[in-house]
């Protein structure tokens, strides 16, 4: 549709952030209107901070008008090359079991849904396939640059299984020990994104700083379509935002936040960023961080570091109304992600 815009890479990814986020507007009140017919609404855990009860009942599972936004954007605007097809696929499959736990939430009227368990083995499933085809399909290196330091091989201890008949094989490569830390890795930024989305706007908001920040490493890394991808990711957020912000009409429920952290680390892998993402991401790196260290705090002590966690709702116990949590947390995003950035583009100077 847009291929007469071929020759202006820039133009389209930041024709992106603005059609999805259109798009997202356009869809969203619709959304709203079906879901409060359906009484299909957020599930407030009891133990939250008292101000958070208002939130019951108020519609989820956002996310999958993100999704919708983000696919169409992408095959509108950009190409589906294997790159964008992995990006794409891990990020849809990641929404789908976001969807189904939502769904249980509100089947059972709770606040949890699926089996940590469950929702583990499914998002490493994910991880694998997505790794391995990356790998294999794509040609990413199984290696993690570490910027000023050099490039860490971890692709030492491979399998490779062939397969077909004598002149007609073909081998799968295993790189065990990328395929580990990665899915880890994978995995770690999806559920710290999801512990993130707490406060109204907190995780679309941070979203959309990181993303916009992904789509410039990707394109400086001549990878247009994971940068038309990344930037669809970004708009839509904006455009969530709308209908995000304090008080929110809806919230992007697990649909949309394991999906957009999933997202992320599929880009990390894509654009050989698998290490400063996690500066990039800090702030969701920080609040998975708080909830491991007051989990195990707790259960060695029967003591609480935090007053809450994860860490925005520590900051909420302290007094702290929640916008000016959320804003002081966008503002910490924007500077890890900056920070980030800054350190990816000096490494490219000094090559």
């Amino acid at each position: 549709m847009f291929t007469i815009f071929a020759e202006y890479p820039t133009f389209l990814v930041f024709l992106a952030v603005l059609f999805s986020a259109v798009v997202t507007m356009v869809l969203m009140p619709a959304w709203i209107k079906l879901l409060r017919r359906s009484n299909i609404g957020q599930q407030v855990r009891a133990d939250g901070p008292q101000s958070h009860l208002v939130k019951q009942g108020t519609p989820t599972m956002g996310g999958v008008i993100m999704l919708i936004a983000v696919v169409v954007s992408l095959l509108l605007i950009g190409h589906l090359t294997p790159e964008a097809l992995l990006l794409l696929g891990a990020t849809v499959l990641t929404g789908v079991l976001g969807f189904v736990d939502d769904a249980s939430k509100v089947a059972h009227e709770r606040s949890l849904g699926l089996t940590p368990r469950a929702k583990l083995i499914f998002q490493f499933a994910i991880a694998i396939v997505f790794i391995l085809l990356a790998t294999n399909v794509v040609g990413i290196e199984p290696t993690v640059n570490i910027p000023f330091v050099g490039t860490l091989d971890l692709g030492v201890f491979t399998t490779i299984i062939w397969s077909g008949n004598a002149g007609d094989s073909f081998g799968i490569q295993i790189p065990w020990l990328y395929l580990i830390i990665i899915s880890i890795l994978l995995v770690g930024m999806c559920n710290a994104v999801n512990l993130t989305d707490g406060l109204d706007g907190l995780a679309a908001g941070s979203v959309m700083i990181v993303m916009i920040v992904m789509a410039a490493i990707a394109f400086s890394s001549n990878l247009l379509d994971p940068a038309i991808f990344s930037a669809a990711l970004a708009g839509t957020c904006v455009g969530f935002l709308w209908f995000n912000s304090h008080p929110a009409d809806i919230f992007m429920g697990d649909t949309g936040s394991l999906a957009l952290g999933m997202a992320l680390g599929c880009l990390a892998v894509v654009t050989k960023t698998e290490f400063i993402v996690i500066l990039i991401g800090g702030l969701f790196v920080a609040e998975a961080v708080s909830v491991i260290i007051q989990v195990l705090y707790y259960k060695k002590t029967h003591k609480r570091i935090f007053l809450m966690a994860p860490l925005h709702h520590h900051f909420e116990k302290k007094g702290w109304g929640e916008t000016k949590v959320v804003v002081r947390f966008w503002i910490i995003s924007g500077v890890l992600a900056a920070c980030g950035f800054a350190i990816y583009f000096a490494q490219l100077l000094l090559m």
